[in-house]
């Protein structure tokens, strides 16, 4: 249960590409059926929230060196 209270931003972006990535087989697609991504809606959506997830990953991340470097700062002043 701890991984989803560090990874919740993660975790959010793989489902919003997981979406992005259905939505993008439905409405452009690939109508031919020889794309190897496009082709099938589970392909698309897989990469879809593999790409939200290291982006969420990516995010979440610069997020906790931001505030790390922040509550450093923090405890020099004092």
């Amino acid at each position: 249960m701890e991984i989803l209270k560090t990874k919740k931003l993660a975790l959010a972006f793989l489902a919003l590409g997981a979406i992005g990535g259905f939505l993008y087989w439905k409405f452009v697609g690939c109508t031919s059926g020889t794309c190897a991504i496009k082709s099938v809606w589970y392909w698309s959506t897989l990469w879809g929230a593999v790409v939200g997830y290291l982006l969420g990953d990516m995010l979440n991340d610069l997020i906790a060196k931001i505030r790390s470097k922040k509550g450093k700062k923090d405890d020099s002043e004092v």
